[in-house]
């Protein structure tokens, strides 16, 4: 005879379907972001005017991967990359990257505009990265290293950790999960999320120094349906929370804020 009060019954049966689930799902596998396959065509993203900003805009973007040796480009890991890597181990590959920095737009966002405060201009990093990919049972995981340095050494620097996970494939719906965290530089965290005292007097915003450290971290469903041989649909869905001095800074009107895309594209 069971014991337990109902409230724990209903919590261990849902544990149970959950387990359950995760039995059923996660023996099938990949999506765009774990898969190897070149992909080329267009796309349209709905994001924030940057980081805990209030406005949203849509704009168009890129379709990109292809993974050659030892040339490769892609927007299929959180960003516009590309560059050359290597194997150097089973699996483990070993690369230097050049990347588009978006930057910030005034004109994208009505709180930036009302308060005069001053756009960052688009622009390039380099940096380097480390990736591992594997197979645990038949559900792949990519993890991925990467450090980037703007060319415009007053932006600063950024590293990311980048998880990702292929849990559902049935058909030809294919779903992944990921997750990333950032930390930036002193210079990059100022430059985009500190306001100096001759900023602030022009913006009448409070002066605010923004230092080092974890800057956010995010989550999110990646997805792909095949359309034809050649053809498919890649979209996904993120959210995203600042943490640390971004947080707090007078310039972020909300802590979290969501991307979401979709994309049709030739796989060869």
């Amino acid at each position: 005879m069971n014991t337990a009060p109902p409230s724990l019954r209903k919590s261990s049966a849902g544990i149970r379907i959950a387990i359950l689930a995760c039995g059923v799902i996660l023996p099938l596998a990949a999506v765009a972001e774990l898969s190897t396959d070149s992909l080329l065509g267009p796309g349209l993203r709905s994001r924030p005017a940057y980081d805990g900003s209030d406005s949203q805009r849509i704009e168009l973007v890129p379709v990109v991967r292809y993974l050659g040796q030892p040339w490769f480009a892609r927007s299929t890991q959180g960003m516009l990359e590309g560059g050359i890597r290597m194997e150097v181990a089973p699996r483990l590959y070993a690369g230097a990257q050049l990347a588009y920095e978006p930057g910030r737009r005034t004109s994208e966002s009505d709180f930036l505009r009302s308060h005069n405060v001053p756009g960052i201009n688009g622009g390039a990093s380099v940096g380097l990265q480390l990736e591992w990919d594997h197979n645990f049972g038949p559900m792949p995981i990519t993890l991925l290293v990467r450090a980037r340095q703007h060319t415009d050494t007053d932006l600063g620097a950024l590293v990311d950790l980048r998880l990702s996970a292929g849990v559902f494939r049935s058909g030809p719906v294919a779903v992944g999960v990921f997750t990333q965290t950032t930390w930036a530089s002193a210079k990059s965290a100022e430059a985009f999320y500190g306001m100096s005292p001759q900023q602030s007097a022009v913006t009448g915003l409070p002066a605010f120094t923004a230092g080092s450290g974890w800057i956010f971290g995010s989550g999110g469903l990646l997805w792909s349906i095949d359309l034809a041989r050649h053809w498919v649909v890649v979209g996904n869905m993120e959210a995203r929370r600042l943490h640390g001095d971004a947080a707090r800074s007078p310039l972020s009107q909300r802590l979290s804020n969501h991307y979401v895309s979709a994309g049709i594209a030739y796989h060869f």
